[in-house]
């Protein structure tokens, strides 16, 4: 038990020097921090947790689409254009997770030939754990520890998995969501969900046959998204709708006398291996997040996006609590193996495993009163 303490005692110090020298814009400290934060090594909580105070000032930007679309060149170019505009830039891309390690297996491979030696683009791949959603918590943390450093601009580009992205928007303030010409499955796949996502699209392989057409149809897709059916989406990305009170303590309640205001997506073209276009790309994303911080689109946005932060941290605290529980009466499989001789039923199994976190929690809440 002392031995546990002092290595507790031990990784808080490490992550204090760790902190002190991300801030003090230590690139090497800035490398370390996430290396910890994707291993989630020990200490990597009290970095993050401590890293929040220093967040809120990077714009966030989402890039993703079906493979194939371009997202690492466009990337690359968007990445080069900020810094000819003088500001710095962080860029988390995530890849998919080898079924081996975990690991990121694209990781290796050369994507930012624009920014090859510049210290003020900070690159790092990222396994998506096999989260839904191609973006682990780990990636969300990533970010953060990013923002903390200082870069003006964070560029995520994902996986591009089809309509599990969608968890790029509890990320990201901005959504790129890219199309290739003639890309007819891929718009079909729009209308199945990530098109929700979207506060721009971009059309990119410009210079292909079928561009024109792409661009039209994504066009009449955005105007269908603002009619009477538009009503499902995810809160702060394209038309803005009013949500459940719950959702936004700050909202008033209204019989419809609120007048919600509105982001319609553009709709652009690019041509990334020659950086056509990326410049409005630039203008786009910007123009959306004013627009979310004068509509106070941002705060409500924050609070949400915090409170599902909150949720999935809770549930996943409470998973390890009752899986170690589980190993402590036989695990899983063994209790599997009663039920099965009907010795016991999975319902009795649920009490019994989570009886003594919530007495816990009761004695824990007795204690504060």
């Amino acid at each position: 038990m002392v031995g546990e303490r002092s290595e507790r005692a031990a990784d808080r110090d490490d992550s204090t020097d760790l902190l002190e020298a991300l801030l003090a814009g230590s690139h090497r400290a800035l490398a370390r921090a996430i290396t910890r934060i994707e291993n989630r090594s020990p200490g990597y909580r009290e970095l993050v947790a401590a890293l929040h105070e220093h967040t809120g000032s990077a714009r966030v930007i989402g890039v993703t689409g079906a493979p194939g679309a371009g997202k690492s060149t466009l990337v690359d170019k968007l990445a080069a254009t900020h810094r000819e505009r003088g500001e710095t830039v962080g860029v988390v891309a995530v890849d998919p997770s080898s079924p081996y390690s975990g690991g990121a297996v694209l990781g290796d491979r050369i994507r930012m030939a624009s920014n090859v030696g510049d210290m003020e683009v900070f690159f790092r791949s990222m396994s998506a754990r096999g989260q839904l959603g191609g973006l682990s918590m780990a990636t969300a943390d990533a970010v953060r520890a990013l923002d903390a450093f200082g870069k003006d601009v964070v560029i995520i580009e994902t996986v591009g998995a089809g309509q599990n992205e969608v968890d790029v928007v509890r990320t990201a303030d901005t959504v790129a969501v890219l199309v290739q010409p003639g890309s007819g499955d891929d718009v079909q796949t729009l209308k199945a969900g990530i098109l929700e996502i979207g506060d721009v699209f971009v059309v990119n392989k410009a210079d292909m046959d079928g561009a024109e057409r792409t661009v039209a149809e994504l066009e009449e897709m955005v105007h269908r998204r603002e009619g009477p059916t538009a009503g499902l989406d995810t809160g702060h990305h394209g038309v803005e709708v009013p949500g459940h009170p719950d959702d936004d303590p700050d909202r008033e309640s209204s019989d419809g006398d609120e007048t919600a205001t509105t982001w319609t997506p553009p709709v652009l073209q690019t041509i990334a291996t020659t950086g056509e276009g990326v410049d409005e790309l630039i203008e786009a994303c910007t123009s959306h997040a004013d627009h979310l911080r004068e509509s106070e689109a941002l705060q409500r946005r924050d609070r949400l996006r915090y409170a599902e932060e909150i949720r999935t941290l809770v549930r996943s605290d409470i998973g390890d609590l009752a899986t170690a529980e589980l190993e402590r009466r036989g695990g899983v499989e063994a209790l599997a193996e009663r039920v099965r001789r009907r010795e016991t039923d999975p319902y009795t199994v649920a009490d019994a495993v989570v009886e003594p976190i919530a007495d816990c929690v009761d004695e824990a809440r007795d204690g504060d009163d």
